[in-house]
């Protein structure tokens, strides 16, 4: 067996015995040790292989593959420009807290800085924003080799799951893999050779593996959110919680449980679990901003980041109150979440952990969650047109259609904020976002490996610019596994949300469409034919419903075509509609 083969066989049966389950593939020549091996461990059946042939499109997929599963999923890609293409992902990942691979090719040391073909410089490209990189030796003497292979492993997953950190350290991590020819196996060497065994005559066990199928180092289990010593964090009586992007759905549990233990109701953007002390339209609620100064808690708990709107920062800079940070400690917060520099203090998330009696809703609880529900009867009144096919709208019936148990995932810009503007998300849906960065990048990719991941239904819901961002992301070899997924494309020809922002404001609509709002006419239902995915548009909120209702044998998409030029003046009604609410004390 040659050298190259060797290595890629001993490192990725490594992997799969630290619990590597899902690979994704990009094609390449430099990869191809990589590829054979991956090949053999699918044939063993002890992984799944995705094969994509765009290197952007894979991370995301393998990003989607590991979000909620916080399993490690690993993208492999040949060297050059491949490797680049990469970045938006680990950039979400490293902001969001997703364990994932990155292992990509590369060439040996003589072929770099030399003018050899598809050569740069990969080691250290991804910065700080991997957990850890590593360059390993170019394979030479694999009996020497083998353990360094087999312990760089055990580091790579381990700093991708954060296993020595918690779960809020997890991350990208980077194994820079230099190999020389040959690439391919040998005529004596099965490209299927199972790679719990890469040479029949090992004499060095590491080659092997170790006989059990252990591990060659043994991980600790991950550790729970609230691990770790830290003085609790007291009780306020007129405390606020915010509950923003977490990177697990089991650190807004703890914020949740935290908050409820204390009797302090809840501002939160969308995503797993809910509670009672969740205030319905607690984001809208705060842009009343005389009922706020009338009402003003004496602390805010800012738990995770803030990212869907600028109510939250706009309260957090109040002189008059005094806000508290609770961080998860993952790097891409840069230690803790503080973008309005108001922070009087920052605890560790263990100071989340509770014990003995909670405490009912205190009087100030009482008085926010009374505020929540007027302002919540008023919208209710206010859609007096509950089949009007507007963002929010859209939002509502598919949140109210989704079958039992399903996972919703949101792209980012205008859906995410459409579905909070939901009074609450159902205790059986669990919402799922890509807001490490909230970019629109490889939302359809990410979608993809999220139903990859699960049993249970899948819908997304996106914009028409975040979908064809991603397009490629329904490029889908025949061979390969497909998720069963509803994709609902929300049409507004272009970035509406622009128009609720400052440059949608009357006297700058001259350069708005083309600057900002970018519509490019794309025929979505033609475009998902080229790829041999079955779209439809919806024209009725009842349509829509049965559609979404119905169960999905792999990849469709639903389009629904929205007015986004009504999205302003519709924000602007809503706005009035709150504050004329909470207007009316009792």
């Amino acid at each position: 067996m040659n050298p190259s083969t060797a290595g890629a066989r001993v490192l990725l049966d490594e992997l799969v015995r630290l619990g590597l389950r899902e690979v994704v593939l990009c094609p390449g020549s430099r990869s191809a040790p990589l590829a054979y091996a991956a090949h053999a461990l699918e044939a063993a059946g002890r992984l799944r292989l995705h094969v994509r042939v765009d290197e952007r499109s894979a991370a995301f997929v393998a990003l989607g593959l590991a979000k909620t599963s916080r399993t490690p999923a690993a993208v492999i890609t040949t060297s050059g420009t491949a490797v680049a293409n990469l970045h938006p992902a680990v950039l979400e990942a490293h902001h969001g807290a997703v364990p994932l691979l990155l292992l990509t090719a590369d060439r040996p040391p003589e072929l770099r800085g030399v003018g050899a073909n598809q050569a740069t410089d990969q080691p250290g490209m991804y910065g700080e924003h991997v957990r850890l990189a590593l360059e390993l030796e170019t394979p030479s003497d694999p009996e020497r080799q083998a353990a360094a292979w087999r312990t760089a492993a055990a580091r790579a997953v381990a700093a991708a799951t954060g296993v020595l950190g918690g779960p809020g350290c997890a991350g990208p991590v980077h194994l820079d893999l230099p190999y020389r020819d040959p690439l391919a196996p040998s005529a004596t060497s099965s490209a299927t050779a199972s790679p719990a065994d890469p040479a029949a005559d090992a004499a060095s066990p590491a080659i092997a593996g170790r006989p059990d199928g252990a591990p060659w180092t043994t991980l600790p289990q991950p550790l729970p959110v609230t691990a770790g010593h830290a003085v609790p964090l007291a009780h306020d009586s007129d405390s606020l919680v915010v509950i923003g992007e977490l990177p697990t759905a089991g650190h807004r549990a703890a914020a949740l449980e935290w908050a409820a233990h204390h009797g302090a109701p809840v501002v939160a953007e969308p995503g797993p679990g809910t509670s009672p002390l969740v205030l319905p339209h607690g984001d809208l609620l705060l842009t009343a901003t005389d009922w706020v100064d009338a009402h003003l808690p004496a602390r805010v708990v800012l738990v995770g980041r803030p990212t869907l709107g600028r109510s939250v920062p706009a309260l957090t800079r109040r002189a008059d109150l005094r806000v508290e940070v609770v961080t998860t400690g993952e790097p891409g917060a840069s230690g803790w979440a503080d973008a309005t520099h108001t922070a009087a203090a920052v605890r560790p998330f263990a100071a989340l952990a509770v014990a003995g009696a909670g405490r009912e809703p205190t009087p100030f609880a009482r008085t926010w969650l009374d505020a929540g529900a007027r302002v919540a009867a008023a919208l209710a009144a206010h859609a007096a047109e509950p089949d009007a096919l507007d963002g929010p709208g859209v939002a509502r019936a598919i949140h109210d259609a989704l079958p039992q148990g399903a996972a919703l995932f949101l792209g980012s810009s205008s859906v995410a904020r459409d579905v909070g503007q939901l009074p609450r998300v159902r205790e059986d849906v669990e919402v799922v976002t890509s807001r490490g960065l909230a970019g629109i990048d490889g939302c359809v990719s990410t979608a993809v490996g999220l139903a990859l991941s699960r049993t249970a239904p899948t819908v997304a819901v996106m914009g028409d610019l975040t979908f064809l961002h991603d397009a490629n992301g329904l490029l889908i070899g025949p061979e390969e596994p497909r998720p069963d997924l509803t994709i609902v494309v929300v049409d507004d020809d272009g970035g509406s949300i622009f128009g609720t922002l400052e440059y949608g404001a009357d006297e700058l609509a001259g350069p708005m469409r083309r600057l900002f709002t970018t519509p490019t006419g794309t025929d979505i239902e033609v475009l998902c034919a080229a790829h041999g995915v079955p779209a439809t548009t919806a024209t009725s909120v009842d349509e829509l419903v049965d559609l979404v209702r119905r169960p999905s044998a792999g990849i469709r998409v639903v389009r629904v075509a929205v007015d986004g030029a009504a999205r302003r003046a519709s924000a602007a009604r809503v706005g009035a509609v709150v504050r004329d609410a909470l207007a009316k004390e009792g």
